[in-house]
């Protein structure tokens, strides 16, 4: 007896067609590529943001690989982003794999966590600025109380940059515990119970399955780490407009200085346009490192 054949009204299946994605390559291009493109232009001028740029030819980027102050700001971004990593990475992946658990007021505690994350970083910046002013803040009578004088981490090259880091930290780390917190929930159960049969450990099953399971998940939450340190401005303004001196004068905000203050926007467009190459190089290459571009399933086989 033969198949019956295909009804006629039958949906097609197959892959979207192109049309799919012009919604979102127009989106792109308008917003991304189009800029970068202008960003990359005005970077081969002489132009104060009025009038009609003047074609410097490569001034501006004779000057930027010659600048000292480039150099410094360069450093301080990679250690920002190093440093941010290192703290964020294991404090939101414990804390994500904890609230992922049916622990006793986890979800309490998960809420009271994620509260930074709902506050701008302007809000956050001027908060924690307060906070730490050494005449109106708590540390103006905490410093003396304690036996340690005036206290002025915002005032002093050695402590300023960490307290941008900590600051980071404190307002980012809810993003990447709720990345975890979703990961660690898609983990199956069987695993560990499997094991629990073998008699693995608590800390056997975190090494052994929950890291392997969320592969995925930390490169994703690396990628956007490493990428938001890199951009990282709004909190440095605020809270120490670069100083002092230059101790926290990042790529981002020497380029907010070019553009906006010295109205240099060709120089500022050489930053910017150094910037976005090298941020996008760095997370391709933890892409292609971490085999994240073959997005298999850790669920695979299960």
């Amino acid at each position: 007896m033969s198949a019956p054949a295909r009804s006629r009204a039958a949906p097609r299946t197959g892959r979207p067609g192109p049309l799919w994605a012009l919604p979102g390559a127009l989106f792109f291009g308008v917003f991304a590529v189009l800029p970068m493109l202008l960003v990359a232009y005005l970077s081969f001028t002489h132009w104060n943001g009025l009038g009609t740029p003047a074609f410097a030819g490569l001034d501006n980027w004779t000057r930027l690989a010659g600048d000292p102050l480039m150099h410094r700001a360069a450093g301080l971004s990679l250690l920002l982003t190093v440093s941010s990593w290192a703290i964020q990475t294991p404090i939101s992946l414990l804390l994500g794999v904890w609230s992922a658990g049916r622990q006793r007021g986890r979800a309490f505690l998960s809420a009271v966590f994620f509260l930074p994350l709902l506050l701008s970083s302007a809000a956050v910046a001027i908060v924690w600025r307060a906070l730490l002013d050494p005449n109106f803040g708590p540390l103006a009578w905490a410093g003396p109380a304690l036996g340690l004088g005036s206290l002025d981490p915002l005032g002093s090259g050695g402590s300023a940059f960490w307290v941008i880091v900590a600051v980071a930290a404190w307002q980012f780390i809810p993003l990447h515990m709720l990345l975890y917190q979703g990961g660690a929930r898609q983990i199956p159960a069987t695993l560990y119970q499997a094991a629990r049969i073998d008699g693995a450990g608590r800390l056997g099953m975190f090494w052994h399955i929950t890291l392997p399971q969320l592969r995925n998940t930390i490169t994703t939450s690396s990628v956007l780490m490493v990428v938001g340190s890199l951009t990282y401005f709004d909190t440095v303004l605020i809270m120490t407009d670069g100083g002092p001196g230059t101790d926290t004068t990042i790529v981002p905000y020497l380029m907010f200085r070019a553009g906006f203050r010295s109205w240099e926007l060709g120089y500022a467009g050489a930053i910017a346009f150094t910037l976005v190459v090298v941020a996008t190089l760095i997370a391709l290459v933890m892409v292609r490192l971490t085999g994240f571009g073959s997005m298999r399933s850790t669920r695979e086989g299960l």
